[in-house]
């Protein structure tokens, strides 16, 4: 072997050994981006879901449908933000449409029968303080009963639904006080399809507007938000860190029967019916949309954009698979198989 030979072996032979080092780096570093920016990752299933619907039906790209979506994701968004701050704090609630199903009906009862013109403002308030007393009651059971929170706000979404249906009433009310027909008739923005359709953005989605915004600047911008995410990270660092975990329960259980009764108001609103069974059954939903948006089950994370691309992302499963010729039994396989790919995906976050 000649002197050059060799010198272009000893100069190959580092030139490879470099790539090869650096392809793991280079796949790690990307691992890593991903695993602290698991929204990603959802709008990326949000794209492919309306890519694959688009292409089977093309009629989906329309502002009509996406104005749907918008619609259809209020009440839904309102309980996701709820469900995040609990599970931001390590603990899990299931009762939130329960506290939504009592409070709505409950309200819309006494207005209908003895204070018809109330003004939708204090409705939307008598709501929110409802639910937040209720959410309160969660919050002080979980603290005195030292009891994984699933199984409390399971026995209170019995206990809830039970008050509703044996106490308050299972009529429906077909006509629903004035002020709650006009604020969901009340509209943003409206105009008509060249196919003559007459499509209408409701003011109902400023609720959660604002209380996303509310929620985020909670969790970002204020002593509790730390708390939340250090008690969710390590009940046990929290604690010698001098976090008071009494506090932070009843704060984070409060603040998601609050937007559970705001949600009730507005599902009342939108619909204009009182339906004592609406509701119920779609906390799995929810909790799906909160996991699919990046938080953890085991609390210490999530955030409020990605909660949101979550609940878009169980909308569009939900109500515009549809479009594209899936059968509705499907949904629930879809979703299934999201929260499986999320959860490998997510995972990702333990290993770096």
């Amino acid at each position: 072997m000649t002197a050059s030979t060799m010198q272009a072996h000893s100069t190959t032979a580092p030139a490879s050994a470099s790539a090869a080092q650096a392809a793991p780096k280079a796949t790690a570093s990307w691992r890593g981006w991903l695993a602290q920016r698991p929204s990603v990752f959802t709008l990326a299933l949000i794209v492919l879901v309306c890519l694959a619907v688009g292409a089977i039906n093309p009629g989906f790209f329309q502002l009509p449908v996406l104005i749907d979506i918008v619609r259809a994701c209020t009440v839904l968004g309102l309980f996701a933000l709820g469900v995040l701050i609990v599970l931001a704090a390590g603990g899990i609630d299931v009762s939130f449409a329960a506290i939504a199903a009592l409070t709505m009906y409950s309200i819309t009862k006494l207005v209908q029968n003895y204070f018809p013109e109330a003004p939708i403002a204090l409705l939307l308030a008598a709501g929110a303080l409802s639910g937040a007393v209720l959410g309160v009651f969660n919050g002080l059971l979980v603290h005195w009963l030292k009891a994984p929170s699933l199984i409390v706000t399971i026995g209170t979404q019995y206990l809830y639904r039970g008050i509703l249906l044996t106490f308050v009433g299972t009529v429906f009310f077909m006509n629903v006080p004035a002020p709650m027909d006009a604020f969901g008739k009340l509209a943003l923005w409206r105009f008509d399809t060249a196919q003559g359709l007459h499509v209408v953005l409701p003011a109902t989605v400023l609720v959660l507007a604002g209380a996303a915004v509310l929620t985020w600047w909670l969790l970002n911008r204020t002593l509790i938000g730390r708390a939340v995410y250090a008690i969710g990270g390590s009940l046990a660092i929290a604690e010698r860190l001098g976090y008071n975990l009494r506090t932070v329960h009843i704060f984070v259980f409060a603040y998601a029967g609050f937007l559970s009764g705001l949600a009730g108001i507005v599902h009342v609103s939108s619909t204009r019916l009182a339906n004592p069974f609406d509701l119920v059954g779609n906390e799995l939903d929810v909790i799906a949309a909160v996991i699919l948006g990046g938080a953890r089950i085991t609390g210490g994370s999530g955030t409020v954009g990605g909660t949101l691309l979550g609940v878009v992302l169980v909308t569009l499963i939900n109500n515009v698979l549809i479009l594209a010729g899936v059968p509705s039994t499907w949904q629930k396989v879809i979703i299934g198989a999201f929260i499986l790919v999320a959860g490998a995906c997510f995972a990702m976050r333990k290993q770096g």
